[in-house]
Protein backbone atom coordinates (compact mmCIF):
# COMPACT_ATOMS: atom_id res chain seq x y z
CA UNK A 1 0.00 0.00 0.00
CA UNK A 2 1.52 3.56 -0.73
CA UNK A 3 2.38 5.66 1.64
CA UNK A 4 -0.19 9.14 2.02
CA UNK A 5 3.03 11.62 1.35
CA UNK A 6 3.40 8.94 -2.22
CA UNK A 7 -0.96 9.64 -3.34
CA UNK A 8 -0.27 13.08 -2.35
CA UNK A 9 2.87 13.70 -4.21
CA UNK A 10 1.06 14.25 -7.88
CA UNK A 11 -1.32 16.79 -6.66
CA UNK A 12 1.53 18.65 -4.54
CA UNK A 13 1.08 21.93 -6.42
CA UNK A 14 -2.99 21.76 -6.46
CA UNK A 15 -2.76 21.09 -2.87
CA UNK A 16 -0.94 24.46 -2.41
CA UNK A 17 -3.24 26.32 -4.33
CA UNK A 18 -6.13 24.54 -2.39
CA UNK A 19 -4.56 26.09 0.81
CA UNK A 20 -4.34 29.80 -0.53
CA UNK A 21 -8.06 29.83 -2.04
CA UNK A 22 -9.58 27.64 1.29
CA UNK A 23 -7.31 30.56 3.51
CA UNK A 24 -8.73 33.50 1.36
CA UNK A 25 -12.55 32.05 1.66
CA UNK A 26 -12.69 32.26 5.87
CA UNK A 27 -11.38 35.85 6.04
CA UNK A 28 -13.49 38.56 7.81
CA UNK A 29 -13.26 42.06 8.56
CA UNK A 30 -14.64 40.79 12.27
CA UNK A 31 -11.24 40.40 14.47
CA UNK A 32 -12.66 37.86 16.70
CA UNK A 33 -13.91 35.70 14.19
CA UNK A 34 -10.37 36.03 11.77
CA UNK A 35 -8.61 35.16 14.95
CA UNK A 36 -10.73 31.91 15.37
CA UNK A 37 -10.42 30.65 11.57
CA UNK A 38 -6.76 31.24 11.76
CA UNK A 39 -6.61 29.03 14.90
CA UNK A 40 -9.10 26.75 12.58
CA UNK A 41 -6.84 26.93 9.61
CA UNK A 42 -3.99 25.63 12.09
CA UNK A 43 -5.08 22.56 12.95
CA UNK A 44 -6.40 21.36 9.42
CA UNK A 45 -6.00 17.38 8.91
CA UNK A 46 -4.73 15.50 6.37
CA UNK A 47 -6.35 17.16 3.49
CA UNK A 48 -8.08 13.65 2.92
CA UNK A 49 -11.39 15.06 0.94
CA UNK A 50 -9.42 17.94 -1.22
CA UNK A 51 -7.39 14.63 -2.37
CA UNK A 52 -10.58 12.82 -3.61
CA UNK A 53 -12.02 15.66 -4.89
CA UNK A 54 -8.41 16.43 -7.58
CA UNK A 55 -8.39 13.06 -8.11
CA UNK A 56 -11.61 12.77 -9.31
CA UNK A 57 -11.98 15.36 -11.31
CA UNK A 58 -8.55 14.33 -12.75
CA UNK A 59 -10.32 10.98 -13.84
CA UNK A 60 -12.40 13.24 -16.23
CA UNK A 61 -10.71 16.05 -17.27
CA UNK A 62 -8.43 18.68 -15.92
CA UNK A 63 -8.62 20.65 -12.52
CA UNK A 64 -9.52 24.12 -12.73
CA UNK A 65 -11.13 26.91 -10.77
CA UNK A 66 -14.68 25.05 -10.28
CA UNK A 67 -12.73 22.03 -8.70
CA UNK A 68 -10.73 24.05 -5.88
CA UNK A 69 -14.11 25.41 -4.92
CA UNK A 70 -15.49 22.39 -4.73
CA UNK A 71 -13.29 21.00 -2.48
CA UNK A 72 -13.04 24.78 -0.72
CA UNK A 73 -16.89 24.38 -0.08
CA UNK A 74 -16.68 20.33 1.36
CA UNK A 75 -13.57 21.62 3.29
CA UNK A 76 -16.33 25.02 4.74
CA UNK A 77 -19.42 22.75 4.86
CA UNK A 78 -16.84 19.75 6.94
CA UNK A 79 -15.21 22.28 9.06
CA UNK A 80 -18.55 23.66 10.42
CA UNK A 81 -19.87 20.40 10.87
CA UNK A 82 -16.53 19.39 13.22
CA UNK A 83 -17.42 22.84 15.28
CA UNK A 84 -20.87 22.26 15.61
CA UNK A 85 -20.54 18.67 16.50
CA UNK A 86 -17.81 20.11 19.47
CA UNK A 87 -20.48 22.41 20.75
CA UNK A 88 -22.97 19.01 20.84
CA UNK A 89 -20.94 16.49 22.76
CA UNK A 90 -19.45 19.38 24.87
CA UNK A 91 -15.99 18.40 23.62
CA UNK A 92 -12.78 20.32 24.68
CA UNK A 93 -10.40 18.79 22.16
CA UNK A 94 -10.05 18.26 18.86
CA UNK A 95 -7.10 16.98 16.53
CA UNK A 96 -4.98 16.95 19.90
CA UNK A 97 -5.18 20.89 20.32
CA UNK A 98 -8.28 22.76 22.57
CA UNK A 99 -12.22 22.99 20.42
CA UNK A 100 -13.13 26.28 19.36
CA UNK A 101 -16.31 26.26 21.84
CA UNK A 102 -13.53 25.45 24.76
CA UNK A 103 -11.60 28.33 23.91
CA UNK A 104 -14.44 31.16 23.15
CA UNK A 105 -17.55 29.56 24.59
CA UNK A 106 -20.98 27.68 22.78
CA UNK A 107 -22.38 31.23 21.35
CA UNK A 108 -19.46 32.04 19.77
CA UNK A 109 -18.78 28.28 18.16
CA UNK A 110 -22.08 28.37 16.77
CA UNK A 111 -21.26 31.31 15.15
CA UNK A 112 -18.41 30.36 13.61
CA UNK A 113 -19.67 27.38 12.42
CA UNK A 114 -23.03 29.17 11.16
CA UNK A 115 -19.71 31.22 9.20
CA UNK A 116 -17.83 28.95 7.85
CA UNK A 117 -21.18 27.47 6.03
CA UNK A 118 -22.27 30.54 4.70
CA UNK A 119 -18.95 31.09 2.97
CA UNK A 120 -18.81 28.23 1.21
CA UNK A 121 -22.60 28.14 0.17
CA UNK A 122 -21.96 32.24 -1.46
CA UNK A 123 -18.50 30.80 -2.78
CA UNK A 124 -20.86 28.32 -4.68
CA UNK A 125 -23.57 31.13 -5.39
CA UNK A 126 -21.19 33.61 -6.52
CA UNK A 127 -19.27 31.20 -8.93
CA UNK A 128 -22.63 29.73 -9.86
CA UNK A 129 -21.38 26.67 -8.73
CA UNK A 130 -25.35 25.56 -8.97
CA UNK A 131 -24.69 21.41 -9.03
CA UNK A 132 -21.60 21.45 -6.70
CA UNK A 133 -23.93 23.72 -3.77
CA UNK A 134 -26.70 21.18 -4.70
CA UNK A 135 -24.26 17.93 -4.12
CA UNK A 136 -22.94 19.21 -0.83
CA UNK A 137 -26.11 20.76 0.50
CA UNK A 138 -27.78 17.66 0.32
CA UNK A 139 -25.07 15.83 1.84
CA UNK A 140 -25.24 18.45 5.15
CA UNK A 141 -29.14 17.38 5.02
CA UNK A 142 -27.95 13.60 5.71
CA UNK A 143 -25.63 14.31 7.56
CA UNK A 144 -27.69 15.66 10.07
CA UNK A 145 -30.57 13.39 9.73
CA UNK A 146 -27.91 10.89 10.44
CA UNK A 147 -27.19 12.12 13.78
CA UNK A 148 -30.35 12.61 14.93
CA UNK A 149 -31.24 9.05 13.72
CA UNK A 150 -28.44 8.23 16.10
CA UNK A 151 -30.20 10.14 18.63
CA UNK A 152 -33.30 8.72 18.04
CA UNK A 153 -32.51 5.05 17.97
CA UNK A 154 -29.43 5.49 20.99
CA UNK A 155 -32.09 5.56 23.12
CA UNK A 156 -33.25 1.96 22.98
CA UNK A 157 -29.93 1.06 21.97
CA UNK A 158 -31.08 -2.09 20.45
CA UNK A 159 -30.24 -1.00 16.66
CA UNK A 160 -30.06 -2.98 13.88
CA UNK A 161 -27.81 -3.95 11.09
CA UNK A 162 -29.61 -2.48 9.04
CA UNK A 163 -30.14 0.78 10.61
CA UNK A 164 -26.56 1.21 11.78
CA UNK A 165 -25.51 1.22 8.15
CA UNK A 166 -28.38 3.75 7.41
CA UNK A 167 -26.87 5.62 10.27
CA UNK A 168 -23.17 5.73 8.83
CA UNK A 169 -24.66 6.41 5.44
CA UNK A 170 -25.86 9.44 6.24
CA UNK A 171 -23.50 10.59 8.90
CA UNK A 172 -19.80 9.63 7.12
CA UNK A 173 -20.35 7.86 4.04
CA UNK A 174 -22.84 10.88 2.63
CA UNK A 175 -19.11 13.80 3.03
CA UNK A 176 -17.10 11.47 1.59
CA UNK A 177 -19.16 10.33 -1.45
CA UNK A 178 -19.76 14.46 -1.94
CA UNK A 179 -15.63 14.40 -2.41
CA UNK A 180 -16.10 11.90 -5.36
CA UNK A 181 -19.11 13.59 -7.08
CA UNK A 182 -18.29 17.26 -6.71
CA UNK A 183 -14.79 16.61 -8.03
CA UNK A 184 -16.58 15.08 -11.25
CA UNK A 185 -19.08 17.61 -11.70
CA UNK A 186 -16.25 20.22 -12.05
CA UNK A 187 -15.20 18.69 -14.65
CA UNK A 188 -18.10 16.82 -16.08
CA UNK A 189 -21.81 17.39 -16.87
CA UNK A 190 -23.00 13.50 -17.59
CA UNK A 191 -25.16 12.82 -14.24
CA UNK A 192 -24.53 9.41 -14.99
CA UNK A 193 -20.92 9.57 -14.53
CA UNK A 194 -21.56 12.04 -11.20
CA UNK A 195 -24.12 9.63 -9.71
CA UNK A 196 -21.62 6.44 -10.44
CA UNK A 197 -18.65 8.24 -9.08
CA UNK A 198 -21.06 9.16 -5.94
CA UNK A 199 -21.68 5.32 -5.18
CA UNK A 200 -18.01 4.87 -5.80
CA UNK A 201 -17.17 7.30 -2.48
CA UNK A 202 -20.26 6.12 -0.59
CA UNK A 203 -19.23 2.80 -0.45
CA UNK A 204 -15.54 4.27 0.62
CA UNK A 205 -17.11 6.35 3.35
CA UNK A 206 -19.03 3.19 4.47
CA UNK A 207 -15.63 0.97 4.87
CA UNK A 208 -14.08 3.93 6.34
CA UNK A 209 -16.83 4.45 9.19
CA UNK A 210 -16.61 0.63 9.90
CA UNK A 211 -12.88 0.77 9.99
CA UNK A 212 -12.87 3.55 12.66
CA UNK A 213 -15.43 1.35 14.62
CA UNK A 214 -12.91 -1.23 14.71
CA UNK A 215 -10.37 0.81 16.34
CA UNK A 216 -12.61 1.12 19.70
CA UNK A 217 -11.69 -2.55 20.36
CA UNK A 218 -8.28 -2.99 19.35
CA UNK A 219 -5.10 -1.96 21.69
CA UNK A 220 -4.12 1.61 21.46
CA UNK A 221 -0.41 2.17 21.56
CA UNK A 222 -0.04 4.57 24.87
CA UNK A 223 -1.86 1.59 27.09
CA UNK A 224 -1.77 -1.40 25.19
CA UNK A 225 -5.45 -2.03 25.94
CA UNK A 226 -8.41 -0.72 23.75
CA UNK A 227 -9.85 2.41 24.53
CA UNK A 228 -13.48 1.10 24.55
CA UNK A 229 -14.31 4.89 24.22
CA UNK A 230 -17.71 3.98 21.71
CA UNK A 231 -19.32 2.36 24.56
CA UNK A 232 -18.51 5.10 26.98
CA UNK A 233 -20.52 7.38 25.21
CA UNK A 234 -23.22 4.65 24.58
CA UNK A 235 -22.53 4.27 20.96
CA UNK A 236 -23.88 1.29 18.94
CA UNK A 237 -21.35 0.24 16.66
CA UNK A 238 -21.05 -2.73 14.61
CA UNK A 239 -18.96 -5.54 16.57
CA UNK A 240 -21.15 -4.46 19.16
CA UNK A 241 -24.45 -4.88 17.30
CA UNK A 242 -23.27 -8.11 16.27
CA UNK A 243 -23.07 -9.46 19.73
CA UNK A 244 -26.63 -8.70 20.60
CA UNK A 245 -27.43 -10.45 17.56
CA UNK A 246 -25.60 -13.43 18.79
CA UNK A 247 -27.10 -13.07 22.28
CA UNK A 248 -30.08 -14.86 23.63
CA UNK A 249 -32.57 -12.61 25.18
CA UNK A 250 -31.44 -12.72 28.69
CA UNK A 251 -27.89 -11.68 28.32
CA UNK A 252 -28.74 -9.42 25.56
CA UNK A 253 -30.72 -7.73 28.11
CA UNK A 254 -28.07 -7.47 30.42
CA UNK A 255 -25.72 -6.09 28.00
CA UNK A 256 -28.07 -3.02 27.04
CA UNK A 257 -28.29 -2.75 30.72
CA UNK A 258 -24.48 -2.47 31.20
CA UNK A 259 -24.04 -0.05 28.26
CA UNK A 260 -26.87 2.60 29.65
CA UNK A 261 -25.77 2.25 33.28
CA UNK A 262 -22.05 1.25 33.74
CA UNK A 263 -20.71 2.44 30.80
CA UNK A 264 -18.13 4.19 32.93
CA UNK A 265 -17.06 0.97 34.73
CA UNK A 266 -13.57 0.27 33.36
CA UNK A 267 -14.20 -3.56 34.27
CA UNK A 268 -17.58 -3.46 32.94
CA UNK A 269 -15.88 -1.97 29.34
CA UNK A 270 -13.68 -4.32 29.59
CA UNK A 271 -15.95 -7.37 29.91
CA UNK A 272 -18.12 -6.30 27.02
CA UNK A 273 -15.06 -5.76 24.76
CA UNK A 274 -14.35 -9.41 25.55
CA UNK A 275 -17.80 -10.64 24.78
CA UNK A 276 -17.52 -8.96 21.57
CA UNK A 277 -14.28 -10.78 20.89
CA UNK A 278 -15.15 -14.34 22.28
CA UNK A 279 -18.43 -13.61 19.45
CA UNK A 280 -16.43 -13.03 16.69
CA UNK A 281 -17.37 -9.31 16.43
CA UNK A 282 -14.05 -8.07 15.44
CA UNK A 283 -13.69 -10.77 12.80
CA UNK A 284 -17.38 -9.92 11.25
CA UNK A 285 -16.59 -5.72 11.14
CA UNK A 286 -13.59 -6.44 9.27
CA UNK A 287 -15.35 -9.03 7.00
CA UNK A 288 -18.04 -6.38 6.25
CA UNK A 289 -15.56 -3.50 5.96
CA UNK A 290 -14.04 -5.17 3.12
CA UNK A 291 -17.27 -6.02 1.38
CA UNK A 292 -17.98 -2.33 1.33
CA UNK A 293 -13.96 -1.72 0.04
CA UNK A 294 -14.56 -4.60 -2.87
CA UNK A 295 -17.64 -2.76 -3.86
CA UNK A 296 -16.33 0.51 -4.30
CA UNK A 297 -13.22 -0.64 -5.62
CA UNK A 298 -15.07 -2.80 -8.48
CA UNK A 299 -17.38 0.22 -9.58
CA UNK A 300 -14.22 2.46 -9.60
CA UNK A 301 -12.31 0.00 -11.74
CA UNK A 302 -15.14 0.06 -14.35
CA UNK A 303 -14.04 3.47 -15.35
CA UNK A 304 -10.76 3.47 -17.95
CA UNK A 305 -7.86 2.55 -16.47
CA UNK A 306 -5.12 5.95 -15.76
CA UNK A 307 -3.53 7.71 -13.25
CA UNK A 308 -6.01 9.79 -11.52
CA UNK A 309 -8.02 6.57 -11.03
CA UNK A 310 -5.23 4.48 -9.49
CA UNK A 311 -4.34 7.25 -7.20
CA UNK A 312 -8.07 6.94 -5.90
CA UNK A 313 -7.56 3.45 -5.42
CA UNK A 314 -4.61 4.15 -3.80
CA UNK A 315 -6.58 6.16 -1.14
CA UNK A 316 -9.24 4.15 -0.69
CA UNK A 317 -6.79 1.32 0.18
CA UNK A 318 -5.33 3.88 2.98
CA UNK A 319 -8.08 5.09 4.60
CA UNK A 320 -9.90 1.26 5.03
CA UNK A 321 -6.22 0.03 6.09
CA UNK A 322 -4.97 2.87 7.98
CA UNK A 323 -3.85 2.63 11.75
CA UNK A 324 -5.33 5.50 12.97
Amino acid sequence: MNSLKEIKKPLSEELKTFQKVFRQSVKSKVPLLDVIMRYILKSKGKQMRPLFVFYSARMFGEINDSTYRAATLIELMHTATLVHDDVVDDSFQRRGRFSVNYLWKNKIAVLAGDFLLSRGMLLALENRDFEILKIVSRAVKDMSEGELLQLEKARKLDISEEVYYEIIRQKTASLLASCFSTGTASVSNNPEIIEKMRLVGEYAGMAFQIKDDLFDFQSNGQTGKPSGIDIKEKKMTLPLIHLLDQSGYIEKRKIIHTIKRHNEDPKKVEWLLQLVREAGGLEYTERKMLEFKIKSLDLLNEFPDNNARNSLADLIEFVTERAK
